[in-house]
């Protein structure tokens, strides 16, 4: 159990320093982008170059979880967020053009990728290998109210430092603190319950790790379900978050009130961090995962419209705060129904190739949500945005179909 404590310990520190450091810019990105001279096309356009690196990049580096490690994986995007958060410094200060902009975006997705699958996968591996009594359910929500607490701090920090000095100073601390993740990963992290397989050569291992993954991802209906319903999901998230930054300043009447921009994404931490501790009681309201997928989908498309459709800062406030305690609170229970339908020697990459359908979304859906923001207003994109969420419904209801044990809740 010492063991098993240990790991629990590495696990949340690590969410702890990683989440800390990237949230510094969470509640800024979309600010610095447009400081830099982009337009609000061109800035989603630069997250869809993100998110279209992690559809790039997500099978590929999932392969190397799988086959060199999830300690190697992770320490390799903690290298590669660090060197293109630089990189971004960098431009910012040349006022670069898209596309260079666009190749760092790339990179930061490349970064991100490393992590995704990986971290979960370890923690999973390590957990059934000390044969640790408790739900994931539980270790995970332990994991978002750290998650939830670093990005309320790293978050309002970050906007209350680009207020007193510039745009770019929150992506210098970011460098910092990644450096001291990789530091702690590199000593703390070990890989258990799972063997890298190093006897093949790359293609055969690619070959292997990607035909398995299809075969309990796409190919499996229970997790299929929820891997077609993510483009819908994730590409709308995205862009909804990073929309608020200049959103709520509009609607607050400063446009130059940084401090509200990381107001918005401390809101979201805050409350990450109660349905952390609510998981367990929201669990005993339903009795399958996907009831509760459901309703959350429901309640974030409504709130999402509510969004568009007002013109007060603090009606949009109270809806992004239910909307985020409702996709918060679920968050958990998909990962935990995903884990239980997939096996150990594929779940790095199965996981990474769930992160590659949302991201799949958010290549198309941010730039075209970031037109109809030029267009028509950030209002007209937050009511177009409700609307492609909620196409996502029609396939919780087929995962729910398939009745798999992985989605009923254990009382």
């Amino acid at each position: 159990m010492s063991q098993a404590r240990h790991v629990q310990r590495t696990y949340l520190l690590l969410t702890l320093l990683s989440t800390l450091a990237s949230s510094f810019i969470w509640g800024i990105n979309t600010l610095f982008l447009l400081d830099a001279g982009l337009s609000n096309a061109e800035a989603f356009a630069v997250n869809a170059f993100f998110t279209a690196g992690q559809v790039l990049f997500e099978i590929p580096t999932g392969v190397v979880a799988d086959t060199w490690g999830r300690r190697a994986s992770y320490l390799l995007g903690t290298a590669t967020l660090l060197v293109s958060t630089l990189i971004y410094v960098a431009m910012w200060q040349i006022r670069a053009p898209l596309w260079g902009w666009a190749i760092a975006s790339i990179l930061i997705g490349l970064g991100f990728t490393f992590f995704s699958g990986a971290t979960e996968a370890w923690l999973v591996d390590a957990l059934t290998f000390c044969g640790v009594g408790e739900t994931f359910e539980s270790v995970l929500a332990r994991g978002q109210i750290v998650s939830g607490t670093a990005m309320l701090i790293g978050s309002v920090a970050g906007g209350v430092v680009a207020q007193m000095s510039n745009l770019g100073v929150p992506y210098v601390l970011r460098s910092v603190l990644l450096g001291v993740t990789m530091a702690v990963a590199f000593v703390s992290m070990k890989d258990l319950g799972f063997t890298p397989e190093r006897g093949k050569g790359p293609l055969d291992r690619v070959r292997m790790v990607v035909r398995g993954s299809l075969d309990h991802g796409l190919r499996n209906p229970p997790a299929r379900w929820l891997m077609l319903a993510a483009p819908f999901t994730m590409g709308v998230s995205i862009f909804a978050f990073y929309a608020l930054q200049p959103y709520l300043l509009q609607l607050y009447g400063d446009t130059r009130a940084f401090w509200i921009a990381g107001l918005a994404a401390a809101v979201v931490a805050g409350c990450e961090i109660a349905a952390g501790l609510l998981v367990p009681s929201v669990r005993r309201l339903f009795s399958r995962r996907t009831h509760a997928l459901l309703a959350a989908m429901v309640i974030s498309a409504g709130c999402l419209a509510v969004i568009g459709w007002t013109t007060h800062f603090w009606v949009a406030i109270v809806a992004l705060v239910v909307s985020a305690l409702a996709q918060s609170a679920s968050r958990p229970m998909k990962q935990a129904y995903l884990n239980g339908v997939i096996p150990s020697g594929q779940r790095a990459t199965v996981l990474s190739f769930d992160n590659l359908m949302g991201s799949a979304g958010g290549v198309v859906v941010q730039p075209a949500l970031g037109r109809v923001a030029d267009i028509g207003g950030y209002g007209s994109a937050y009511l177009v945005g409700a609307v492609i969420q909620a196409a996502a419904v029609p396939f919780l209801l087929l995962a729910r179909r398939e009745a798999a044990p992985a989605d009923r809740i254990e009382k």
